[in-house]
């Protein structure tokens, strides 16, 4: 294959049945590369890169929600924001201690309610919520209120302890979103001037033909 002021012209041996084809001359429009100058677009692509070192972890903030959605903690691993696990866990299993525990007196409670409201004599599980030895004898009424106020006492702080898991759950979702969504925010207290390589177009020499030059270019973060 040989080229000769834009015309191509393509020489072989082939067989009668099949015919040769020579193409015509480029057209005016074909775009024409300088040599020269995408050499020096490569070496200043190069040497930005070279300036730049290894690019910073991005996170995606729909990724990091997903996560933080499937299962508690997810999203902060994802984001490589691992400091903040103990944080979530720790609320976490503060939370479901708390609803266990008012959980269990709930029950003992609405139970004792239950066994000093009826007339059978048999059910005295209330007994077991009492000093050892103490006789209630004459005071059913004053400890039926009393065992009413606590198992509703213990059923709100049950209820708030679900709330509460759920309020712990929901932050470390947002949490994960918005880490993410911020991870490429500059909050770095160096407010100092970056000079990094960059490419100038300096003259269009036709429709398809541009002239570049390599410079440094100033870049103020804040």
């Amino acid at each position: 294959m040989v080229w000769h002021s834009g015309i191509c012209q393509l020489h072989a041996q082939m067989d009668d049945s099949i015919p040769v084809i020579i193409p015509s001359e480029l057209s005016d429009d074909t775009l024409v590369i300088d040599t020269k100058d995408l050499k020096a677009v490569t070496d200043s692509l190069l040497l930005k890169e070279f300036f730049r070192g290894p690019q910073k972890f991005q996170p995606d903030p729909i990724r990091a929600m997903w996560l933080a959605l499937a299962f508690p903690g997810g999203g902060q691993i994802y984001n490589r924001k691992y400091w903040k696990l103990p944080i979530f866990y720790g609320g976490f299993l503060g939370c479901a201690y708390a609803l266990t525990w008012n959980g269990q007196m709930l029950r003992d409670y609405s139970q004792a309610y239950l066994d000093i409201m009826d007339s059978d004599p048999n059910t005295k599980s209330y007994e077991e919520m009492l000093p050892l030895g103490y006789d209630i004898s004459g005071k059913e009424e004053r400890f039926k209120t009393i065992f009413k106020n606590k198992k509703n006492y213990f059923r709100k702080y049950r209820d708030l302890s679900i709330f509460a898991f759920a309020g712990v759950y929901l932050i470390s979702v947002i949490d994960a979103y918005v880490d993410a969504q911020l991870s490429s925010f500059d909050i770095s207290k160096d407010l100092s001037l970056r000079l990094e390589p960059t490419i100038f177009e300096t003259e269009r020499t036709s429709s398809h033909h541009y002239k570049v030059a390599t410079g440094l270019a100033c870049r103020l973060n804040f």
